[in-house]
């Protein structure tokens, strides 16, 4: 069954409150990007406090400094005023329950859902698969903390980031709802 229904209900809901929200400025209002993970535990809205207009967050498969999260992050600054930026991952990811040669072989047999065991994803489903996997930069997590300091390492040395933005790096436990901070992703992201 589609959740579709649900989804539009919600929504006719929200639009009835939606008030004074449609005067929100275009820029967030406090100047500020967070890149996340598209986890469905993790509400960054919550866990860093924010209301509607207040941040931008770019969120993907493990919170990764992608291209796409680079040119977010760019577009932030540039265009938008963010004067400050975090890399947040987060502990027990599912980023780090696979790996790219993993990925690519799961997409290869198949492009059904994969299930996930004692042993790590398993294929399930019936071909056809596509190789095209093969060509896609994963960005799966072996070592979390590491993670973040090479995502906040790269923004940092990217060309078209500004020195004068601090990045800050953080893991958000998800048996706790805390943040906490990578030392070493943070020294890195440090303005200049």
């Amino acid at each position: 069954m589609s959740v579709r229904p649900e989804v539009l209900a919600a929504n006719d809901a929200y639009a009835a409150s939606f008030g004074q929200k449609s005067a929100l400025a275009l820029p967030p209002a406090r100047h500020f990007a967070i890149v996340t993970c598209m986890d469905a535990r993790l509400d960054p809205a919550k866990y860093a406090g924010l209301a509607e207009g207040d941040a931008h967050v770019i969120r993907n498969a493990g919170g990764r400094a992608s291209d796409d999260a680079i040119r977010s992050l760019v577009i932030s600054y540039k265009l938008l005023g963010t004067k400050e930026w975090f890399i947040i991952h987060h502990s027990n990811c599912g980023m780090e329950f696979f790996t790219d040669e993993v990925i690519r072989g799961l997409l290869g047999n198949s492009l059904e859902t994969a299930a996930l065991g004692a042993d790590g994803f398993t294929d399930v489903g019936t071909a056809p698969g596509s190789d095209e996997a093969k060509y896609i930069d994963w960005l799966t997590i072996a070592d979390n903390p590491r993670s973040v300091v090479e995502d906040v390492t790269r923004v940092r040395n990217h060309p078209l980031v500004p020195r004068s933005i601090p990045i800050y790096g953080y893991i958000y436990d998800v048996t706790t709802g805390k943040l906490v901070e990578v030392p070493e992703a943070t020294k890195a992201g440090e303005a200049g």
